[in-house]
């Protein structure tokens, strides 16, 4: 008996190999071009602010990294996934003084 094959046969292209700590992808939105890198909660060790909700994302938490694809990585923000699926179904989160009025 023979023994067993464990890798398959693929024809055609040869499989994309994304998914190491630096994958990152480009997306289009309506707010423009984007590229999103995926944090692993292993690899997140300080804490950031995300702008979508402005909450902290702890250190071993997993989440995005967008910046826009024409500004080569300058101005990068750390964004919880939901948040960052969502940004284009909400408006920004606006920070009121003290007494300012709430309407």
């Amino acid at each position: 008996m023979s023994p067993r094959k464990n890798r398959r046969n693929y024809t055609g292209r040869p499989p994309k190999r994304e998914g190491g700590p630096w994958a990152q992808e480009t997306e289009d939105g309506p707010d423009g071009e984007w590229i999103v890198r995926s944090i692993a909660g292993a690899n997140a060790t300080k804490p950031y602010r995300c702008p979508g909700c402005d909450q902290e994302i702890p250190p071993g938490v997993g989440h995005v990294v967008a910046w826009r694809a024409g500004d080569g990585g300058d101005d990068r923000r750390h964004w919880h996934r939901p948040c960052w699926q969502a940004r284009t179904r909400r408006s920004p989160r606006i920070l009121r003084g003290r007494n300012a009025p709430r309407y």
